[in-house]
């Protein structure tokens, strides 16, 4: 019989229409490592908006505002260049990981499937049943029963979603915006209040509908597999130089057929309704639930464990290691170098960071007959939690700053600041039409940050 199992979605039929998985709950190690590691995940998600490091939430992507904090460090739009250098560094150890690991993320760190499987889909068989249980119910009329435990999943489904929403939200806007908005007037915060409820439907959408198709129809993810995936990439695989032949169970072994029993378990506890035994596919999210589940028929018919495991394809088929290749070494080279720079930037990162800018339309101004000045205006990011006290001098160059209106900037925690300033120079000091500078931040003796510019004199 041709195989046609590659030219369609298990979620989908011959007419396109949505195929609904009712997959079994999943039992075995690995489901439950997956458990300790998804309560793990949850205590941290929802943890997170409450944990603050150096008076500042530990994350925050505030787009709006352009502010973003990591493990309490702030970041401003001028420190984007290490945001982008970090963004390649992410893209080249998602190609690596996904060359020597395959899914592996997907089926124990996706947010997806974490939620989908450990939460919602145990609401799920917590209300309706399990697999059977849900189909029978789907199928039968409506009654009370059916109302009442529809009515109850979705309405839990809503609320769960909406705890999930808001709390992202709260990555996004700040703890203290989100509660504002929350506890606020309700003419006051129309348009956030709206945004709030927008949000969980969306989330309610996914894990009540959706579901299983963010991974096999919107998630660009699993079709980079095809180009990322090799024979040395170790996947969730099927054993068939020991599986095949397959042949149902006899109490007396026939020599003739391989260890599968064709019982099927692994597709009927797969969340999106594959069959491993078919080879890697799209579809497939390595949550390891036909391992648990074929695991547990080997051992209840006395067969040796691990047919459906975490392999290579040239493990299977020629019994090797996973083998560190050239390509692997190549991004993993790239990617010690993209890390190496982006701590370095980090580490080395000024507390304060501005741009000093040569008033337009003025040139330089003579002061008696031996020195030259120029004006300028100077705008400052403080990225500390505290208000700093600046004065400026200049880094070897003769000459001197004198800030107009005060004898300091003063600049406010994460806050932004501005001061306008001659620099005075000796005609010795100028040999050329534009000179470099390089003037000096100073909170007390403190050298915080160096900013250049240039200086313009008259031609020589």
């Amino acid at each position: 019989m041709e195989e046609t199992f590659r030219d369609s979605l298990a979620t989908v039929d011959r007419q396109g229409k949505r195929s609904w998985i009712y997959s079994q709950k999943p039992k075995g190690k690995l489901y439950n490592a997956r458990s300790i590691l998804s309560f793990l995940y949850f205590l941290a998600f929802f943890a997170g908006p409450f944990i603050q490091l150096n008076g500042r939430p530990l994350f925050l992507f505030n787009v709006v505002e352009g502010r973003f904090i990591l493990f309490g460090a702030i970041f401003w739009p001028q420190d984007f260049f290490i945001f982008g250098l970090a963004m390649l560094a992410f893209i080249v150890f998602i190609v690596i990981f996904t060359m020597a690991f395959g899914r592996l993320f997907c089926g124990w760190a996706c947010p997806q499937t974490i939620f989908m499987e450990m939460l919602f889909r145990r609401v799920e068989y917590w209300i309706e049943g399990d697999a059977a249980a849900q189909k029978v119910l789907n199928s039968d009329s409506w009654n009370t029963e059916k109302i009442l435990k529809k009515t109850g999943k979705h309405v839990l489904f809503y609320v769960l979603s909406f705890l999930i929403a808001n709390t992202f939200l709260a990555y996004v806007i700040g703890l203290d915006s989100l509660l504002e908005i929350i506890t606020g007037p309700v003419a006051a915060h129309t348009g956030g209040l709206a945004s709030m409820v927008i949000f969980a439907g969306v989330f309610y959408g996914v894990f009540a509908f959706f579901r299983e198709q963010v991974c096999t129809v919107v998630c660009p993810y699993g079709r980079l597999q095809g180009v990322l995936l090799d024979r040395d990439s170790v996947v969730v695989a099927y054993d068939y130089t020991r599986g095949e032949p397959r042949g149902h169970f006899k109490k007396q072994a026939d020599n003739n057929l391989g260890d599968c029993i064709d019982c099927h378990q692994c597709v009927k506890v797969c969340p999106t309704g594959i069959d491993i035994r078919n080879g890697t596919q799209l579809e497939c999210v390595n949550c390891t639930a036909c391992i648990d589940a074929c695991n547990f028929m080997m051992e209840k018919t006395g067969r040796p464990l691990h047919l459906i495991r975490y392999a290579s394809e040239n493990g299977i088929a020629n019994k090797q290691p996973l083998r560190f290749t050239t390509r692997f070494r190549s991004y993993s080279a790239i990617l010690v170098i993209l890390l190496t720079a982006i701590t370095w930037m980090l580490i080395s990162r000024e507390p304060v960071s501005g741009t000093i800018i040569r008033t337009a339309g003025m040139l330089y101004h003579e002061r008696g007959a031996d020195s030259i000045s120029n004006l300028y205006q100077i705008k400052l990011v403080n990225k500390t939690a505290s208000d700093i006290r600046l004065n400026m001098r200049l880094e070897d160059t003769p000459g001197r700053v004198e800030l107009l209106g005060h004898q300091q900037i003063d600049v406010k925690g994460e806050q932004q600041g501005e001061g306008i300033f001659f620099v005075v120079l000796p005609r010795t000091a100028i040999k050329k039409r534009k000179t470099a500078l390089h003037i000096t931040l100073y909170a007390g003796d403190k050298k915080t940050g160096t900013i250049g510019t240039t200086f313009l004199g008259p031609a020589q």
